[in-house]
């Protein structure tokens, strides 16, 4: 392993050209695909860097509040790094994430309602001497993990897309993205940031020009989840160009079952939302509206992945959304 991936915990993923989305949009569709990430979702990328950082400064148990993708990766994380880990879920989080996070060797609580909540406790527990919190997207330290996605599509690519195309929950995708972009040179690049109506804390804090705390999650894309986006994304806004979207529910389940037919491939809503920016002809519009420039060289989505979707889940929600 002289090729200096022995290091990190995520893997280089796939850049596949997508034939099907290609048709739709009239142009090149690259999926960055994620999906095939060791924890299940691009989480690893930054969270696999944090949880090797604080290693080395001696923390000696990881503990995390998340409900499903985070708490994978640094539960992979501790396992691989030979540390205990505590992941703290709100109560009613699907048996299958408990039980892979136990299969992982993590302690599995569960506290609270809603991630929020579960935060909370995660909080309390870091503060025994040794235990580290991790954060599941708000920390520069996971934003620089995420950066990495950039760096291999620079080297995949060579020049440029027209634009990436990305969901929002926390705001540490989105963050990492922003980050690698200048790092490579990329930041004229636009990013489409999308989220379903329901979770859409950045684009509220996109119009208000500051944070803004949703007063409840009303969107089945659960990973989408956080009531208040990281600081690190909304600032990130002001130094490259994003074009913050909102979703329906509908139109990111329906993507999600229209990816599964035409690539073989099955994630979770939360990464939907992003599918569904070509699905539902969202980038036809913004083209069609100026906002993002026509033609397109090529686009690229970041297919983030996601552990909480099963054929069962997929079909209790277009059942939910009144989908056939």
């Amino acid at each position: 392993m002289g090729d200096g991936r022995a290091e990190h915990f995520h893997v280089s993923t796939p850049l596949l050209e997508s034939w099907a989305l290609s048709q739709l949009l009239g142009t090149t569709v690259y999926l960055k695909c994620e999906n095939v990430q060791p924890a299940g979702s691009f989480k690893i990328r930054g969270i696999g860097h944090y949880c090797q950082e604080v290693a080395k400064r001696g923390c000696r148990h990881l503990v995390c509040s998340s409900g499903g993708n985070a708490g994978i990766a640094a539960a992979y994380s501790a396992r691989k790094l030979g540390l205990p880990a505590t992941i703290v879920l709100p109560e009613g989080s699907s048996p299958q994430v408990v039980k892979r996070l136990q299969g992982e060797g993590a302690e599995v609580q569960l506290a609270g309602k809603v991630w929020d909540e579960a935060n909370v406790r995660a909080r309390e527990l870091a503060r025994q001497d040794g235990w580290v919190d991790v954060p599941p997207f708000d920390h520069p330290l996971i934003w620089e993990g995420h950066a990495s996605l950039v760096q291999e599509l620079k080297a995949a690519l060579g020049s440029p897309p027209g634009a990436l195309v990305l969901a929002v929950g926390g705001g540490g995708l989105l963050a990492g993205v922003a980050a690698g972009l200048e790092q490579v040179g990329w930041q004229d690049v636009p990013i489409v940031a999308v989220e379903t109506r329901g979770a859409d804390s950045f684009h509220a804090a996109l119009r208000a020009g500051k944070l803004v705390t949703l007063p409840d999650i009303t969107s089945v894309a659960r990973c989408l989840g956080a009531k208040t986006v990281a600081a690190g994304a909304l600032e990130c806004a002001r130094r490259v160009k994003v074009v913050s979207e909102v979703v329906a529910d509908a139109e990111a389940v329906s993507a999600v079952q229209r990816f599964l037919d035409d690539e073989r491939m099955l994630v979770e809503p939360a990464c939907g939302a992003a599918l569904a920016a070509i699905y539902s002809g969202l980038l036809g519009r913004l083209q069609a509206e100026g906002r993002l420039p026509s033609p397109l060289a090529s686009v690229v989505v970041i297919v983030c992945g996601g552990n909480s979707i099963d054929s069962r889940e997929l079909q209790a929600l277009k059942t939910q959304l009144g989908q056939k």
